[in-house]
């Protein structure tokens, strides 16, 4: 597939780094005009001169920031074309009783409640233009079980459902809403949910965070009457039987 985005305007979350700046790099390699947002300033600062890409510092999980960021891109780039939710975070990967109640509530609204106010924003302005995506990255905690993981994977659940449902709120306008669904990746994730890291093989033959972000280009590639409703990116390495 010939992939053109040099029309497109994208905001994405978390990126700074791993997938985040791997989708990043996709996005603008294929010519579209990249703002990526995250809490490291410092390492936004640095991909952003690395790629070429926009940046602003930007808590998603604040509505107010969401506000001042719509407003920062409509006012330069005119229209929003693309959202990537990337951003999230294990916060305490534990049993339920090992995690404090701030802990609880930190992860429900970066996996999930930052995705719904950042829908909410940019869902008029595409409205308008009748035209637009949205990809939402969920993890294939949304539909494996382990112990540890559990208010993760429900936020991780309920972010695939919010997708589904807006989708069928958004396909008559011609916005298309995907969930992206990766599972290993040779991100940062691990090292800062205090957990264990994979070796240097393992992270090699994980999804790379540039191999993410083509996929992510080709989804927004698709013809305008096609989208994808969901797809799970799985690394061979990894085995999870039966699935």
């Amino acid at each position: 597939m010939d992939i053109d985005l040099s029309v497109q305007n994208a905001i994405i979350t978390g990126g700074g780094k791993g997938y985040g700046q791997g989708i990043a790099e996709a996005l603008k390699k294929h010519g579209a005009h990249v703002w990526i947002i995250g809490r490291d300033e410092e390492a936004l600062r640095s991909t952003s001169s690395k790629l070429g890409v926009h940046y602003m510092r930007v808590d998603v999980t604040k509505p107010e920031d969401w506000d001042r960021l719509i407003e920062s891109v409509l006012q330069k780039e005119g229209k929003i074309d693309i959202l990537v939710n990337n951003a999230g975070a294990g916060v305490h990967i534990a049993p339920i009783e090992e995690q404090s109640d701030s802990e609880i509530l930190s992860s429900l609204s970066v996996n999930l409640g930052s995705v719904i106010l950042g829908c909410k924003r940019v869902v008029p302005h595409m409205k308008r233009q009748r035209s637009g995506n949205i990809i939402n990255i969920s993890s294939v905690c949304a539909r494996q079980a382990w112990p540890g993981w559990s208010v993760y994977s429900a936020a991780k659940a309920g972010l695939v459902q919010f997708s589904n449902c807006l989708y069928t709120e958004l396909r008559d306008w011609c916005i298309k809403v995907t969930s992206v669904i990766p599972s290993w990746g040779n991100t940062g994730f691990l090292k800062a949910a205090h957990l264990k890291e994979f070796d240097s093989e393992t992270r090699i033959k994980s999804i790379q965070p540039i191999e993410l972000g083509e996929l992510i280009a080709t989804i927004c590639a698709l013809p305008a009457h096609l989208g994808i409703q969901d797809v799970t990116l799985w690394p061979l390495v990894q085995r999870v039987e039966p699935l």
